[in-house]
């Protein structure tokens, strides 16, 4: 009988990119890389598209440029810390972190000490030019006292009952995200939200209990839209391609309009029309809509493989470690992440309301940038405590020559060759 056909073997380089994505180190180098990279390449797009909107304010030109690089240094090295902190003291630490931030979110709400920007409520005044979100810092909070609340229920089995699921961790991120919607900001309990469903998730949560609170939010969020005027010109706003009637769909249709002029390789680092007074935002919510008028479709992309290869590598890591706090807050800082990423590119692109949230590392904003980078150390942290990874970069400790030359002389006294 003749014998079946062999399956086609794939192509080499898939074969070879698969071993080096299965080599223990690669999460590791891969967040680590890509979250440097996208927040190198933001600092350039910061100082690009932010130079008229700082003269328009009669501030110097490279006034926003040095804001965000001194958020990128902090945030450096709350990076470095993240990466090297235990996880025990990390633990430790995330009831005091989420009291903190439920503190500072109740004192924006204050009369006198909170900050209005473009309609919201969401700022505190430290002095100066500078002023903090306490929202941001929020996302982080819930992520590491979620992560730590489910890993004891976890270490009890109790993650099987449903009111173990949902108690206090529900009641909990409704807290954070009722206290961030009275300043009127959706687009960041949109996240907020994001980030409890994730957790449910990787908890095991059953489809009928993960549905039951999906469905209630969905819920939440129609009444939010349909009761507020300026949410329903956002969400009407889908798709324009004319600014219609009052101008309500400026920004949207302008971020089309810079996209749409890139081409496919940009005008050119610096050369964007839009920036110039004609499209809202360039700098912080829009900064992709520059990249692209830039940089083009293949700065775009890039940016969007940058993206791509952080969120696989978190999730990589989330999949491969025995631990569970490990693995809920990797969980939950991916899908933060990645959910903020698609929901800033995707009302640039007019495929999704316009939320008013940032591009993660990328979009001018130290109170986004710092617990950002923070939440990135945190995946390289996560990533090196791998059991393979720890064998790997010992191997690559300074003792490493020494052995290999011993062993080779001790071949050459031997006679081996």
């Amino acid at each position: 009988m003749p014998l079946p056909p062999r399956a086609p073997r794939p192509p080499q380089f898939l074969v070879r990119a698969r071993r080096a994505w299965d080599r223990p180190l690669t999460a590791y180098y891969v967040i680590m890389g890509t979250g440097l990279l996208i927040t190198l390449l933001g600092l350039v797009m910061v100082f690009s598209a932010s130079q008229i909107q700082a003269l328009r304010y009669d501030l110097p030109a490279t006034f926003y440029f040095r804001k965000q690089l001194l958020a990128a240094v902090l945030g450096t090295g709350l990076l470095f810390i993240a990466s090297r902190v235990p996880v025990r003291l990390l633990r430790a630490l995330t009831y005091p972190f989420l009291a903190l931030t439920v503190v500072l979110l109740v004192l924006v709400q204050v009369p006198g000490v909170g900050v209005e920007v473009n309609g919201s409520t969401n700022w505190l005044a430290i002095g100066g030019s500078f002023q903090l979100q306490p929202s941001e810092f929020a996302k982080l909070a819930l992520v590491l006292w979620g992560a730590d609340l489910l890993a004891r229920k976890g270490d009890k089995r109790l993650l099987t009952q449903w009111r173990h699921l949902l108690v206090p961790l529900v009641p909990g991120a409704l807290l954070v995200c009722g206290l961030v919607m009275v300043g009127g900001d959706m687009g960041t309990v949109m996240i907020l939200t994001a980030i409890l469903f994730a957790l449910l998730w990787l908890a095991g949560a059953p489809t009928r209990l993960f549905s039951g609170v999906l469905g209630a939010a969905a819920v939440l969020g129609a009444l939010f839209i349909a009761t507020s005027p300026h949410r329903m010109d956002r969400l009407a706003c889908m798709g324009a391609t004319d600014p219609g009637e009052n101008d309500r769909c400026w920004q949207a249709v302008h971020g089309i309009y810079a996209l749409a002029s890139g081409g496919w390789f940009g005008s050119g680092l610096g050369a964007s029309v839009e920036k110039w007074g004609e499209l809202p935002e360039p700098h912080t919510d829009f900064i992709f809509a520059i990249t692209g008028e830039e940089l083009g479709l293949a700065g775009t992309l890039s940016v969007l493989a940058l993206f791509a290869a952080l969120g696989y590598a978190g999730i990589r890591v989330a999949g491969r470690t025995e631990d569970p706090f490990v693995r809920y807050a990797a969980g939950g800082v991916t899908a933060w992440l990645m959910v903020q990423t698609v929901i800033n590119i995707g009302a640039v692109l007019g495929l999704l309301p316009i939320a008013g949230v940032p591009l993660p590392l990328f979009s001018y904003g130290g109170s986004a940038l710092l617990p950002t980078m923070f939440a990135v150390g945190l995946l390289i942290a996560f990533a090196r405590s791998d059991p393979a990874a720890r064998a790997a970069l010992a191997m690559r400790g300074p003792g490493l020559r020494w052995k290999t030359m011993g062993r080779r002389v001790r071949r050459a006294l031997s006679g081996e060759r």
